[in-house]
């Protein structure tokens, strides 16, 4: 008799179980989403923010909040070039919409091996126009010539319409400030402009990375970030100082 009811105890927890009634130490907790913090809230309209897990998802069209000679002649944005750059030269190509997925750490950290920037988008601008590195395609080629084809406000498309910026966003820098946050690289490091203390930022007030650590306006118990710079490398130099997140286009 004891051996039947201590079957029919079995039996029926186990019923409970499959119909959920009773809950182990094993089932899972569930998981707090992290809250977006404040700064990310600085982000143009044409780009959605979010968290995903230990990320920080920004997904944008791409597209300039200034006029361009690279919009359509028809196109209310179109605006003639009027920059000071003597040899500029109109590429062929123009600015189209585009859908671009980054996904930055939450908490970014320093890489151990510092990979290096890949040709194309490493990292967003407040208004949603990604940045390049200080290389031209294909071949990680010196930007001499292609600096020529920088609107006034120093971006240009590539072959598809991705319109970039390889150095200084200067339409941000002269409507936000040039020592204020710009936005920030795939590593989840944020990207400051040219002046800090009212001096301009040069090689020589940074790391191989183009970057160093003190408190910010927007991080004020400091933080590691990257500070473009009038003269080449621009916006990064010798690879991403933290681990780099992921795009997708």
């Amino acid at each position: 008799m004891m051996k039947l009811k201590l079957h029919l105890t079995i039996a029926v927890v186990a019923v409970a179980l499959l119909q959920g009634c009773l809950t182990t130490d094993a089932t899972p907790e569930s998981t707090t989403t992290k809250e977006l913090p404040a700064v990310f809230e600085k982000f143009t309209d044409n780009v959605n923010v979010y968290v995903d897990g230990i990320f920080i998802v920004i997904e944008t069209d791409n597209i300039p909040n200034h006029g361009s000679p690279y919009f359509n002649a028809t196109d209310p944005r179109y605006e003639e070039y009027n920059g000071t750059n003597a040899n500029f030269q109109l590429n062929p190509n123009k600015i189209a919409v585009q859908s671009i997925t980054l996904r930055i750490p939450y908490e970014p950290v320093e890489s151990t091996n510092h990979p290096a920037t890949p040709l194309g988008p490493i990292g967003i601008s407040l208004n949603g126009v990604v940045f390049y590195n200080q290389y031209a395609g294909p071949n990680n080629q010196p930007l001499t010539s292609e600096i020529d084809s920088f609107d006034q406000y120093l971006g240009h498309p590539q072959q598809v319409g991705q319109y970039h910026y390889h150095q200084e966003p200067t339409f941000l820098t002269t409507t936000l400030g040039n020592n204020v946050l710009l936005g920030w690289l795939l590593d989840g490091f944020p990207v400051y402009g040219p002046y800090e203390n009212g001096v301009p930022v040069t090689a020589s007030f940074l790391d191989d990375y183009h970057g160093h650590n003190h408190a910010t306006a927007d991080y004020p118990l400091g933080t590691y970030h990257y500070h473009i710079t009038a003269e080449d490398p621009y916006i990064n130099g010798s690879g991403f100082f933290g681990v780099p997140g992921t795009v997708s286009q």
